[in-house]
């Protein structure tokens, strides 16, 4: 089976995954969790998650997640479940193909503006999960980097299918880049963040901001990103059957966002097909070593250096996909959040802010003309 899966590609794997054939045995991660991730997944199957493949779309956009599971433990230790505190509010961005809802995070404490924008988008492999899923991501972010912080619901499949996700990703980039000053920010200190199939969005923001000759994000944060469609990498294979994100899982996402087969070799999802690196921004990516996508994210990054791209890759040991945003009680969640916010305060830095005139002005016509 193995060698049949290399002989014909994993374009002709994704034929045989969506045909709904037996997919290749799964083998058992070699790596433990530290004590602390381990407690979480513990909660999240205490709390009655399912493997995503056994379920569909409906189901799996209620099973219980991480951030449920983050919670569970702090109930269990003592301690406060009350999210971390941030200027909150909901707002509606432009999309491809209409308004998408969209929440604005700014750091607790009051700073003068305008402020560094990140444009955020949550994983869940474009078909589950909403910015409700990922508010701790946003909120962490927005406090450690000082930053405004835009959070945006992008269409899912199976009902808006690939590329969906990725145009209004696009959508949403021009539309911060519009209404900057209306948002409390400085359109030259705009960067991109996402995790997982967030993170490939991001990434895919950057790149159509480099071909479409849009002003380039100063940088991109790239957590545990979905880099990848080949399901024989090495960390798909060491930890087919990890928790919460296994090989099985890959195969379900494919399934519910993709049109067919043909999608996986499309560059926007396999960004290691992508030629050309050369001009991104600076790049920041974060890893777990229990992760499928673990391989991807590191190639990415070499090939990033290679195109001369300024890019560090941190990886975290001992812990799974989806633990940047368990910092309450994960201790290698709270280190990757700061580590990633130092990147990106050295990126928003070394950028040129606006003259204050300017940004009053262009706050005062935004508000204007788009009603914001």
């Amino acid at each position: 089976m193995h060698h049949y899966i290399r002989s014909i590609g994993f374009a002709g794997l994704a034929a045989v995954l969506l045909s709904g054939c037996t997919s290749p045995p799964q083998g058992k991660t070699p790596y433990q969790p530290t004590a602390d991730m381990a407690a979480v997944l513990a909660a999240q199957a205490d709390l009655g998650a399912k493997p995503i493949d056994d379920l569909t779309p409906a189901q799996a956009r209620v099973n219980p997640s991480i951030a449920d599971a983050v919670l569970k433990v702090e109930q269990q230790r003592g301690m406060s479940t009350a999210p971390m505190p941030a200027r909150v509010e909901d707002v509606q961005v432009q999309g491809a193909a209409g308004l998408l809802p969209a929440r604005v995070y700014r750091p607790a404490m009051a700073t003068p503006g305008p402020l560094p924008i990140i444009l955020y988008f949550h994983g869940g492999g474009w078909v589950i999960s909403t910015i409700d899923t990922y508010d701790s991501s946003a909120r962490a972010l927005a406090n450690g980097a000082g930053a405004v912080v835009v959070s945006v619901e992008y269409r899912k499949g199976p009902e808006d299918r690939f590329p969906a996700a990725h145009d209004d990703a696009v959508a949403a980039y021009r539309f911060v880049l519009q209404h900057a000053a209306p948002l409390g920010g400085d359109e030259r200190h705009v960067a991109v963040a996402g995790e997982s199939a967030g993170g490939n969005l991001a990434f895919n923001v950057a790149l159509a901001a480099r071909d479409q000759k849009l002003p380039m994000p100063v940088h991109q944060l790239l957590v545990y990103p979905v880099a990848s469609t080949d399901l024989m990498a090495p960390s798909v294979q060491e930890n087919a059957r990890a928790k919460p994100l296994s090989r099985a899982a890959l195969e379900w996402f494919i399934k519910y966002y993709g049109r067919g087969p043909q999608d996986v070799a499309d560059t926007r999802l396999n960004l290691l097909g992508v030629s050309d690196l050369q001009g991104l921004p600076s790049t920041t990516i974060i890893l777990a070593q229990i992760d499928p996508l673990r391989s991807g994210g590191e190639t990415l990054g070499d090939r990033l250096r290679t195109a001369g791209v300024p890019e560090e890759t941190r990886l975290y040991p001992g812990v799974t996909h989806e633990f940047f945003g368990t910092g309450a009680v994960v201790p290698e969640g709270k280190a990757a959040v700061a580590f990633a916010s130092e990147r990106l305060k050295q990126s928003f830095a070394a950028v040129p802010a606006l003259p204050a005139p300017t940004r009053r002005g262009r706050a005062v016509r935004a508000r204007t003309a788009q009603g914001y």
